[in-house]
Order: structure tokens, then sequence, then C-alpha cells
């Protein structure tokens, strides 16, 4: 239903995917073929180098991380209820967005970006994390009270292997080693580490002291932004992401959910939506910027794709990733806001512990 023929602009035909004469085949996204407004073909369809099989396992994990992703914002709740919704969410949400962006559906063709997941994985999961933990409601008080790191050292070796990971995330996404997937894997690790530092210098700033969870919590929003454009910007333009994406998620997450009482209650255990749909959303919006023309030539099927900074229609581009970020996608505003980030303190906040915290590439554009 992603990666299928057409069923409608923004979804896809289901099919067969575990039989062996599909899976032996050679890969193709039959709705990636790109048209002139004349009806000519501007870009063919994807067709790349490796059988069926590839694609759909490198697809199946890529949906199987969204909703792990999700399922940080209501950790502790209801197992049985989780394995009811895990099925019907990927069929009735996820492929809708992987299908409008990645598959050929009406974004793809209208030319959006998103490289490696910004909007599809990362944007979707953040919103739909919010919006789950909102129906769900909040935990008890006192689990909410007693949320402290279990383990530090755990943690930085799970953040080492998210960051070392990454790079495959983003660098496998043209399918094949070439120009778009070194540049993609060298400014994932420039806006992860500039992100880091931003965000450790807020703490210092307005904490008094860094913060090995604050340090994480950075690296994780510079790897998420830097996902929708990594192979298609430039190192600077990575510099630029990792400062923005190490202080606005940080404001977010630190200053606004404070100011917000109602927003309080939306109990988001790990503040998915701070770190993955605040960060990917900026992440989208700052590709329709940073687009580089030559890489964006390499890798996308419209032609004369471009960032906003580079003239000619990169302002268009930045207002195509505006709308592809937000209403297109999922019909709501990505504007509702979580987070503490500090150690609780119900002196100051109340009862609540928030803490306790191309030319198609033969990748076929993600395209994924």
């Amino acid at each position: 239903m992603s990666f299928g023929d057409k069923l409608l602009p923004f979804w896809g035909k289901a099919g067969p995917a575990l039989g062996q004469k599909f899976l032996i085949k050679q890969a193709e996204l039959p709705e990636t073929t790109q048209y002139y407004d004349n009806g000519g073909v501007e870009t063919t369809m994807a067709t790349p180098y490796y059988p069926m099989a590839s694609m759909v396992w490198f697809q199946c994990v890529f949906a199987a991380i969204t909703v792990i992703l999700l399922a940080g914002s209501v950790l502790g709740m209801n197992i049985k209820a989780w394995m009811a919704f895990v099925p019907l969410w990927l069929t009735f949400s996820y492929t809708v967005g992987a299908f409008s962006l990645w598959g050929g559906g009406f974004l793809f063709h209208w030319g959006v970006i998103d490289y490696s997941g910004g909007y599809v994985i990362h944007l979707s999961s953040g919103i739909a994390g919010l919006t789950t933990a909102f129906w769900v409601g909040p935990r008890s008080t006192k689990d909410r009270e007693r949320f402290p790191p279990n383990n530090v050292l755990l943690m930085l070796a799970g953040a080492g292997l998210l960051w070392m990971g990454w790079a495959g995330f983003n660098g496998g996404d043209p399918y094949s080693a070439n120009i778009d997937s070194s540049m993609a894997v060298l400014n994932t690790n420039i806006c992860a580490a500039t992100s880091l530092l931003v965000w450790t210098w807020l703490d210092v700033i307005f904490f008094k002291k860094p913060s090995v969870i604050g340090a994480v919590q950075g690296m994780i929003t510079g790897l998420v932004c830097i996902t929708p454009g990594a192979g298609l910007v430039q190192g600077w333009a990575a510099i630029v992401m990792g400062i923005l994406s190490g202080s606005v998620p940080w404001f977010t997450m630190m200053i606004v959910h404070k100011r917000w009482t109602l927003l309080q209650k939306i109990d988001d255990t790990l503040g998915v939506f701070h770190t993955h749909a605040v960060a990917g959303l900026l992440g989208g919006a700052l590709t329709g910027l940073f687009a580089e023309p030559t890489l964006c030539s390499l890798f996308l099927p419209v032609a004369n794709s471009r960032g906003g900074v580079y003239g000619g229609s990169g302002g268009v581009q930045f207002l195509k990733q505006l709308a592809g970020g937000d209403d297109a996608v999922h019909g709501e505003e990505a504007y509702a806001l979580w987070g503490d980030g500090e150690t609780y303190d119900s002196t100051k906040h109340g009862m609540y512990s928030d803490d306790t915290i191309h030319k198609t590439s033969t990748g076929a554009t993600q395209v994924v």
C-alpha cells in the first residue's frame, strides 16, 4: 500500500509481498514515473538494481521504526490496546504518508522532499504519539514522579549505537554507494554533533550545568532534523540545521511547555513530540531552504528542484515543504508542545513530573 499501484492520490493498492515470484524479481516502484505537463516522461519509473525482497525488508524496518518511536509516547500503558493499535495505525496512517511522499503519490509528484523520513517517519510518529497520549490519558501521578534514568552508561551506549546506525538509516536511502549516500552520511554526523553541542550549551547557560540526558536529546534532534535532506544539502547547511535542531526543540521542551498548562496534562512519556515531530518538521522546512540544486538533480524526480537560498524556484520549494509537513500529510496542525527536561521539582512544576523522564536514484526516491 505504500509502494504499489495507485489506488488513490495518497494511497497505493495492497499486494502480495511474500510470494517467491514477487520477491526475486527486480525491485520497482510503479507510480514513480514523473511526467511533464504535456504528458512526456520527465523521469522514468524507479527500478533499483536489487530484488523486491530487499525492498520489502528495508521498507518493513522503516515502518517498524516509526511505530517504535510512537511507542515512546505511551510507555507503561495497556499492552493489549497497543497490540490492536499497531496494525491499524500502520495500515491506515503510515501507508498514507509513505505512498504520498515516497511511493509515487501526489506529494511525490508535486516535488515535496523527504530524503529519508523526516516527515514519513519522524513527524508522523511524533504527531501520532502526542495524539495517542492525549486520548489514552496520563499515567498515575506516582508513576510520573518515579521515572528517573535507570542507567546512564547504558543510555550512552544506546545513544552511540543509534548514532552509528543512523549512518545506515540515511546513507542507505539512495540504495547505492553514490554521491547522495556519501553526502548523507557526512551531513548526518555534522548535524548531530552540532545539535548535541548547542543543546548542551543551552543547558549550561540556563541551568548552570550540562546534562548527559540533554546531550543525548540534542544528538537525537540533530539526527532527526537532517533526515529530510541528508543527501541534498551542503556541509555548511548541515551546521545551520544542527544549530537550529539543538535550540528550537530545546526551547519547546524546556520553555514552551511550562507555560501551557493544558498541554502539561498530555503524558508524552519520552517527549517524542519534541525530539521527532518538532525536529522533523524543522528539518523538512530547512531542506526547502538549503537543498542544493546539483544534489537534487541526482536524487529527485522533479527537474530544477532547489532550496530557497539558491533562487529561482527555491521559494516555491520551501512552501511545498511546509505544506507537505502539515495539513497535506496529517490533516492536523503541528503546534501542540510538551516537555520539561530537567529534574522534577514539585515547587516549580506542580503535581506532574514531565521530565520523568534526480533523476530518480537507484534508491527510488526517497524515497526510501
